[in-house]
């Protein structure tokens, strides 16, 4: 393997002195380009691992390492989706997407002065997840699913190379879903960033992930590894497959199993 681009080593995590952990000599090795699944039962910790990465938690023990470098604070280079897509209701879908431009640097800096080219661009990823012609609609005025290919965009304006993606279709019916995860399938190829996405979609995990690490029960733990040799693209005829379906039965057992215990 190479060298990770995302490394947690035997990290240990609470929250305020006397708590239980939340997270338990916890270690993942990500490649950078790796799109990756963490699953899990309730509470497991698998919404701090995302805290614990993106530097908005220090570990109570051990080491968290992207890029080379110790994670001691919020990172840049990081984008971040949930299961609410928080648009600004007062912006427009462009005005929403363009949002972290005038936040993360050098972008804030150059933002003013290359203001057409960044528009364009926000633009140009618009379109590529089906919302061309939509950029000056309010949040009020799309659908859920829209809503959250806008959060997608807004998530990845700024070129991360780390997007991290907590629950990001759980609150959308079963077909829009499925179809979120060919957006999301058709960015990442296009694009090649980094990914770590936080699920209870087992079915979306098989679908999207190179490799689902399943959790245990709190405090939180990595019990399996399970690599994911599914060929690309995958669509929604390969969620019928053996191998596919297979896959799905086999994380569904580790997690009745973890449950269990």
């Amino acid at each position: 393997m190479s060298t990770a681009f995302v490394q947690l080593d035997r990290v240990r995590l609470r929250y305020a002195e006397g708590d239980d952990f939340a997270l338990d000599q916890t270690t993942m090795a990500i490649r950078e380009g790796e799109f990756v699944a963490v699953v899990g039962p309730s509470g497991c910790g698998k919404s701090s691992l995302m805290k614990l990465v993106t530097g908005l938690m220090p570990p109570t023990e051990g080491s968290v390492i992207v890029d080379g470098r110790e994670v001691a604070g919020p990172i840049s280079i990081v984008g971040m989706a949930f299961q609410a897509s928080t648009l600004l209701p007062w912006r427009t879908t462009l005005e929403n997407v363009m949002l972290p431009l005038e936040i993360v640097q050098p972008h804030r800096a150059r933002l003013r002065r290359h203001r057409a080219e960044y528009e364009a661009k926000a633009r140009a990823l618009l379109a590529e997840v089906g919302l061309s012609g939509f950029e000056d609609k309010h949040p009020w005025e799309l659908s859920g699913g829209m809503q959250q290919r806008a959060n997608l965009c807004r998530a990845l304006i700024h070129e991360p190379r780390l997007l991290m993606l907590d629950e990001p279709f759980g609150a959308l019916d079963a077909f829009t879903r499925e179809e979120l995860w060919d957006t999301l399938q058709a960015l990442w190829m296009e694009h090649r960033f980094t990914v770590i996405l936080v699920t209870h979609d087992l079915r979306e995990a098989a679908y999207l992930a190179d490799t689902i690490y399943v959790m245990s029960k709190r405090p939180g733990r990595i019990l399996v590894r399970r690599e994911n040799e599914i060929a690309r693209p995958r669509t929604q005829d390969t969620s019928f497959t053996p191998p596919f379906v297979d896959l799905v039965h086999e994380l569904r057992d580790h997690i009745r199993t973890v449950r269990a215990a």
